[in-house]
C-alpha cells in the first residue's frame, strides 16, 4: 500500500531505532534528561527563542501554549480553517476556557487587513481578545507558506493591539525548506509549535519555543495537562535523529507533490490546488462521490484521506519514493475518472 494520508504515517528507520536504543537517558522533571536537554537547546537555537520544551504531541504544545498565553474568558483570533479550530476537539476552550474567533480570509490563508477587519473595538459587552495564532505552513490550505513579510504584518498587527503571536508550525520545517529561509527567520510569532512526527518521521514529539518567562508558564501547562516525561530522551534522540538526517531531503516531497499534482490536474474534471510544500489538495466536481473514488484508488494499492465532502488530500513523506508516487498517480488518476 502507497499511504499517502499522511507524513505522520512514517515508521522510524532502522538508524533512527537504533539511536533511540542507544540514547543517554534521565529522569526529565527530576534532574533533567541529557538527551532531553541537548534537543531542547538545539530547537531554542534553530527556532531563535530563549527556551524550547519537548511535548508528546503538538497539539499538546498548541494547547500549552494558548494556556500560558490567554486568560479564561478572553478569545483567540484564528484562521476559521486553522487545525486548532478544526482538529483539536475544541481544546482552547476545554482547558483554557477561551473563546475561538475565526477570521474568514480574502485567500487561502488570513492577512493582516483579515485579522484587522475582525478584531472588536473595547467595550464592557464584548469579549476581549487575548491571542493571535498562525499556521504555518496551513494544513487546510494544502500546505501553503505564508510569506514572512505577511507574518510580521500581522504581528504589526497583533502588537498595536497588545496581542502575543502564537504560531502552530507544524510543517515549519517545510516552510523553511520550500523558501530557502532559514527556521528562525520563518518562526514570526512570540511562541512556535514545532512537531517532529510530521515530515521529520520522527515516531512521537513536538515543542514550543518561546520567551523565558512565558516557558515557565508553558511548562506548567504541559504538567497540568498530564505530560510530565520521565526517561525521555529515548524520544529525543529520534527528533534529533531527524534533524541531523531529514530536514534536507524534505525538497524531495515536495518535488513529490508537484509531481502528483501535474498528473492529477484535470483528471475526471477535478482541480488540483497547486502545491507550495507536501500537501496535495484535489478538488472533485460537483457529483463525483469522493468515499468511491478513495475506495477505488486503495484497492488499486494507495491510501488517500476524505478532507471534505469534496476534497482529497494527499501527503508526501519519508516513506513514498518519487516511483510510489508515479504510481499513485497512475492508480488515483483512474480512480478519479471512473463514472
Amino acid at each position: 500500500m502507497i499511504d499517502l494520508r499522511s507524513d505522520t504515517v512514517t515508521k522510524p528507520t532502522a538508524a533512527m531505532r537504533r539511536a533511540m536504543a542507544d540514547a543517554e537517558v534521565g529522569d526529565d522533571e527530576r534532574d533533567g534528561d541529557p538527551t532531553m536537554i541537548r534537543l531542547e537547546r538545539r530547537v531554542a537555537e534553530l527556532l531563535g527563542k530563549d527556551e524550547a520544551l519537548f511535548f508528546p504531541s503538538g497539539v499538546m504544545g498548541n494547547q500549552a501554549a494558548i494556556w500560558a498565553l490567554t486568560e479564561p474568558a478572553t478569545e483567540v483570533y484564528l484562521d476559521q480553517h486553522a487545525h486548532i479550530v478544526d482538529w483539536e476537539v475544541a481544546g482552547a476552550a476545554a482547558l483554557s476556557g477561551v473563546q475561538i474567533r475565526p477570521i474568514p480570509s480574502t485567500r487561502a490563508v488570513f492577512n493582516a487587513e483579515d485579522l484587522e477587519a475582525v478584531l472588536r473595538p473595547p467595550s464592557r459587552y464584548s469579549p476581549a481578545a487575548s491571542l493571535v495564532c498562525v499556521e504555518n505552513t496551513h494544513n487546510g490550505a494544502g500546505g501553503m507558506v505564508t510569506p514572512r513579510e505577511e507574518l510580521k504584518r500581522i504581528r504589526a498587527v497583533a502588537k498595536r493591539n497588545r496581542l502575543p503571536v502564537h504560531m502552530d508550525g507544524a510543517r515549519l520545517w517545510n516552510a523553511s525548506i520550500a523558501t530557502g529561509m532559514s527556521l528562525a527567520d520563518v518562526a514570526e510569532a512570540d511562541t512556535v509549535m514545532v512537531a517532529f512526527s510530521k515530515g521529520l518521521g520522527a515516531p512521537i514529539g513536538a515543542a514550543v519555543a518561546g520567551p523565558k518567562d512565558v516557558m515557565e508558564e508553558v511548562w506548567t501547562a504541559r504538567k497540568l495537562f498530564g505530560g510530565a516525561l520521565r526517561q525521555s530522551g529515548i524520544l529525543a534522540a529520534a527528533a534529533l535523529y531527524a534533524l541531523d538526517h531529514h530536514m534536507d531531503r524534505l525538497a524531495e516531497d515536495h518535488a513529490n507533490a508537484q509531481l502528483l499534482a501535474r498528473a492529477l490536474d484535470g483528471a475526471g474534471g477535478c482541480t488540483v490546488v497547486p502545491p507550495d510544500t507536501n500537501i496535495v489538495m484535489i478538488d472533485l466536481p460537483a457529483g463525483k462521490k469522493i468515499d468511491r473514488v478513495v475506495e477505488v484508488a486503495r484497492k488499486g494499492g494507495v491510501a488517500m484521506s476524505e478532507w471534505t465532502a469534496t476534497r482529497i488530500r494527499l501527503v508526501t513523506h519519508l516513506d513514498v519514493s518519487t516511483d510510489d508516487c508515479r504510481k499513485a498517480a497512475d492508480v488515483i488518476a483512474r480512480a478519479l475518472e471512473q463514472r
